[in-house]
């Protein structure tokens, strides 16, 4: 006899939605015609760029979905080891979310400062296609005269 329900709830990896959404945001992007075969290759990229960085999405993200929803993952600091190389994109997480408040305000304050420039640069670029507007139209206006 079988049980059309069951009471039985399964609990998902930490890690593994991560996994699932990059390769489907990849399936979407590439629009492979055979699926497993992409997914395949896919993963095999994801560990041989594992081994060769000892970067590990899957724990990035768990970590990113640990901060989102009980805040505290990140607050662990590890001493930096002397002689290893801080180029993975983990370590680099770590060091910025490390930072002092006064290197947080001075970048706040450049990219105030950037965000600020680009939108002077808009508001001229709009200047100039209204005057560029107004000069046709005064061309065409003097052609019909």
């Amino acid at each position: 006899m079988s049980i059309p329900f069951s009471n039985t709830h399964y609990r998902i990896p930490q890690g593994f939605g991560n996994l699932l959404e990059g390769l489907t945001c990849e399936i979407l992007r590439e629009q492979p015609e055979n699926i497993p075969a992409f997914a395949a290759a896919y993963f095999e990229n994801l560990l041989e760029k594992r081994e060769r960085t000892n970067f590990d999405p899957a724990e990035w993200g768990t970590k990113v979905d640990d901060r989102f929803y009980n805040n505290h993952a990140f607050k662990e600091q590890e001493p930096p080891e002397k002689g290893k190389s801080q180029t993975s994109v983990k370590e680099d997480t770590l060091v910025t979310t490390l930072e002092s408040p006064k290197e947080d305000k001075e970048k706040e304050d450049n990219a105030a400062i950037k965000i600020q420039a680009v939108f002077r640069g808009h508001l001229a670029r709009e200047e100039v296609k209204k005057l560029k507007k107004g000069d046709l139209q005064e061309e065409k206006a003097q052609e019909n005269n």
